[in-house]
């Protein structure tokens, strides 16, 4: 049983789900690139995945199943062991005397079909679902973070009180010991496998003056996660340590180290970094998954016009591409998004980066060490030498660095970079003021991206619509005005939809979606450096000047397309709010 690549197109377009030269275009690109034509139609928001799924369901005949909010029961669920689960993305999850259904996300998988057909006994019916249910299913294999840490402290107490005696003057050797002991090796792998399964960014392990406090970063919010009894701080420290190749002997310097864990489902790199402080040595781990799956630029919430400057500049052979946003705005990964785009067989790309955060294909990638010396600006200056037609700088940070970055698009390089600003706009300005000449930027800069995250909505979200009252507190009439039309301009509102017409959407809550929200998506302006703008830059070269400008020209201000997108129900206007708060 197999949809194929024309069954589908063709249902596609009979439905009326996606317009046909959408899926035409989608068709094209999967041709070209080797995918299949729902990847490439989910990839570009075109369909969701659980609307790809459904199609493919009802066209092979075969029900499909959502497992999200959907409790299986222990027993059910245990028919299939954990490993194999994850591995296969098969899950069992109603039983009857003598049949089981399965859902999978590859109904075509007849291997799998069959071991769990020996293996229970039971007629196997196959179900369909798609990946969010599977992750939903996959986390109640799980204890609870807090039920397994009680479990470890419980019966390990005695032994973690005897490893942590005397720990403050203990020897590199004593260290090494403590962080290879039975309980601190669990309860590290329960901290960082946990980790893993909630999906975060960051964990943080926190000394304070009675008790260790761990907190886990998800979606760009931190929770609190577990305290620990204090005596369990220097052998944690130690083992991730031991785990990142640092010094165990040494608390008074800060420290940074890596090292990378494998769980069934994934590979994961933790970027480690060690601080001393008043209560003991902090802990932050960064999670960069490996194997994670490539982004588009439609999926990380480009759209419309936006997308077609970003389009239009990666179409140039030099010139400088950047992004800018605070810390933790995402521009690395829009970065490495663009290079995926442009990373093909006849260029050379080079990267120098701090640190290199994710491993790609076919790009010769540098990492900075100010320790001996090499910064981004000496790396530039070798990567010029190596013929490369790409550059990325990981970020322009000072004006040695500017400076061979516009030397390099001058000399014929497609430059991409980040900096550090609060807007689009704001990267000129701050460019002249690290001594680089506002003629050489006209000459360069061909788009500038600025940009936030903000956390997505869960399905079951609450509509509302907006009283005047609360759209004076939100924003101007004028950035609704823009919104809406941008709306209108993708089709996505008939003609004439009033605001008052339009839905809102608070956070609701479930069981695998506690505050109403899960993963994240960006609100961008993407400022194009028209003839306007390079006269603006050769004379008043002020932030408010250029965005004036570039409002003028369609800019869609970060503001602007977060309203676009909260009347899309693609988050609520409280996000919005929290991230582009002035």
């Amino acid at each position: 049983m197999h949809v194929s690549e024309g069954e589908l197109k063709e249902f596609i377009i009979d439905s009326g789900l996606v317009a046909k030269k959408d899926v035409e275009d989608a068709a094209k690109e999967a041709a070209e690139r080797g995918q299949s034509l729902g990847d490439i139609l989910v990839s570009r928001g075109a369909l969701t995945e659980d609307a790809l799924r459904r199609i493919q369901a009802y066209v092979l005949g075969i029900p499909f199943v959502s497992l999200k909010d959907h409790k299986i029961p222990a027993d059910v669920l245990s028919l299939i062991p954990e490993p194999i689960a994850r591995t296969h993305n098969i899950i069992a999850y109603k039983k009857t005397i003598d049949s089981l259904e399965i859902a999978m996300l590859d109904v075509e998988d007849l291997a799998s079909i069959e071991t769990v057909g020996k293996k229970t006994g039971l007629k196997i019916l196959p179900r369909l679902t798609d990946t969010e249910s599977i992750k939903y299913a996959l986390l109640q294999y799980q204890k609870s973070l807090k039920d397994e840490f009680g479990d470890i402290i419980s019966t390990e107490a005695g032994k973690i009180k005897a490893v942590a005696e005397g720990g403050k003057d203990l020897s590199g050797e004593d260290l090494k010991k403590m962080a290879e002991d039975l309980p601190i090796v669990r309860i590290v792998d329960t901290l960082l496998r946990h980790a893993i399964v909630q999906g975060a960014s960051d964990i943080h392990i926190e000394p304070m003056e009675d008790q260790v406090l761990v907190r886990y970063r998800i979606d760009g919010i931190l929770h609190d996660a577990m305290t620990l009894p204090k005596a369990a701080a220097a052998g944690i420290i130690a083992r991730i340590k031991v785990l990142s190749n640092l010094k165990l002997d040494e608390k008074r310097l800060p420290q940074d180290g890596r090292f990378k864990m494998e769980t069934e489902a994934d590979r994961v790199s933790f970027r480690v970094s060690i601080l001393p402080t008043f209560f003991g040595e902090k802990t932050v781990m960064r999670l960069l998954r490996e194997t994670g799956e490539g982004f588009t630029l439609e999926a990380l919430g480009l759209h419309g016009e936006n997308l077609e400057r970003i389009h239009h500049a990666l179409g140039a052979t030099t010139g400088i591409i950047l992004i800018s946003g605070p810390t933790g705005s995402g521009k690395t990964t829009t970065l490495y998004t663009m290079l995926d785009i442009l990373n093909q067989p006849d260029v050379n790309i080079s990267t120098v980066e701090d640190p290199i955060e994710y491993q790609m294909k076919r790009i010769n990638q540098t990492q900075v060490n100010a320790q001996i010396g090499f910064t981004f600006a000496s790396g530039l200056r070798s990567l010029v030498r190596q013929d490369p037609d790409i550059i990325m700088v990981g970020e322009i940070r000072d004006s040695e660095t500017a400076s061979l970055a516009i030397n390099a698009a001058l000399t014929g390089h497609l430059v991409l970079s980040t900096i550090h600003t609060n807007s689009a706009a704001g990267a000129i300005p701050r460019l002249i003021d690290m001594g680089v000449e506002p003629f050489l930027l006209t000459s360069t800069i061909r788009v500038i991206v600025g940009q936030r995250l903000v956390r997505k909505l869960c399905e079951n979200k609450e509509a509302y619509t907006l009283t005047a009252d609360m759209r004076a507190k939100v924003a101007s009439g004028a950035e609704f005005d823009i919104a809406f039309k941008t709306l209108e301009e993708e089709k996505l509102v008939p003609k004439g939809t009033k605001l008052n017409d339009i839905q809102f959407y608070h956070p609701g809550s479930s069981p695998d979606c506690e505050d109403g929200y899960k993963s994240r998506i960006g609100i961008h302006e993407v400022l194009a450096v028209s003839p306007a703008i390079r006269e603006i830059m050769l004379h008043e070269s002020t932030t408010d000047a250029i965005e004036t400008q570039a409002k003028k020209e369609g800019m869609l201000t970060m503001r602007e397309d977060g309203l676009y997108k909260a009347a899309r129900g693609i988050t609520s206007l409280e996000e919005v709010l929290r991230a582009v708060s002035e």
